[in-house]
């Protein structure tokens, strides 16, 4: 007679959640000429964000509120709106890696002499994809902000 050893139940492996994408920090800083009040209307105004980008945009426009931008590629919140002054979002585009967080997008406008400089940091930004957003901020809103300002000049 003989035995078989049964072997106990082995338990389903458990899915390990992907590691952090590594993220970085881009910084630009830009001259637009036009006050630091109208360049931050454009930012949140639908109308005239869809103008100067090419592309449809929608804002709720106040601290928590919802946003999207470039035809609904970018979504996010708003975290702080200082008029005239200051802009904080979260967002993420289309693309965005699962495993990554929402990045940071701070856009300060400091008066100078015939317009306005916009400093902007924009943290946890995918280092593969980091390139890209750098091209993405010259081509498809400093570039237009500019042209769009100098319209009427």
């Amino acid at each position: 007679m003989g035995f078989r050893v049964r072997q106990p139940a082995r338990p389903p492996k458990a899915e390990t959640p992907s590691a952090p994408a590594e993220t970085v920090t881009i910084r630009q800083s830009e001259f637009i000429p036009a006050t630091p009040s109208a360049v931050y209307a454009a930012f949140l105004d639908p109308k005239t964000h869809a103008e100067f980008t090419g592309a449809d945009a929608t804002f709720e426009r106040r601290e928590g509120g919802r946003f999207s931008a470039g035809a609904g590629y970018i979504t996010g919140k708003f975290l702080r709106l200082q008029h005239g002054r200051r802009i904080v979002q979260e967002w993420k585009t289309a693309e965005w890696p699962a495993n990554a967080p929402p990045s940071v997008l701070e856009l300060r406008f400091l008066p100078r002499e015939n317009g306005t400089e916009i400093q902007m940091v924009q943290t946890r930004v995918p280092a593969n994809q980091a390139p890209r957003f750098r091209r993405g901020w010259t081509e498809h809103y400093w570039t237009p902000l500019k042209k769009y300002f100098n319209r009427d000049r």
